[in-house]
């Protein structure tokens, strides 16, 4: 159960860095609406660029934090379920504006991948 615990905390955080790093201002399939960029999709969601910086800080932090949890134990419960929380409010906002359930596949994605390493501790 370790190394799947482990994997797991790798694709979370490997796909965070993607997501907010690497596809930041690149459309992609999985984007809110009709969005071409994360600004953009957060604003279909009726939410400010303020709270779009915030929520990306945060998962990245998280992110960064499961990693580092893989020689510090202690940090990967907060961090798995910071990140099992927002991925539960991505998911909400696809449901929000009528995306089709296909577009929140990836939160989904993350969010029982988090669960799991959550519940593998």
């Amino acid at each position: 159960m370790l190394t799947i615990r482990i994997i797991l905390q790798v694709i979370v955080a490997l796909g965070i860095f993607n997501v907010w790093l690497l596809r930041f201002n690149k459309p992609t399939a999985w984007r809110g609406a009709a969005s071409q960029n994360m600004k953009q999709e957060f604003a279909a969601y009726g939410l400010s660029v303020g709270l779009m910086y915030s929520i990306g800080l945060l998962k990245l932090i998280s992110a960064i934090l499961l990693l580092v949890g893989l020689w510090y134990p202690i940090l990967i419960m907060p961090a798995a379920g910071l990140i099992a929380a927002l991925m539960i409010g991505a998911v909400v906002m696809h449901l929000k504006i009528g995306d089709a359930p296909l577009k929140s596949l990836p939160a989904t994605s993350m969010l029982l991948f988090c669960i799991l390493v959550l519940v593998s501790r």
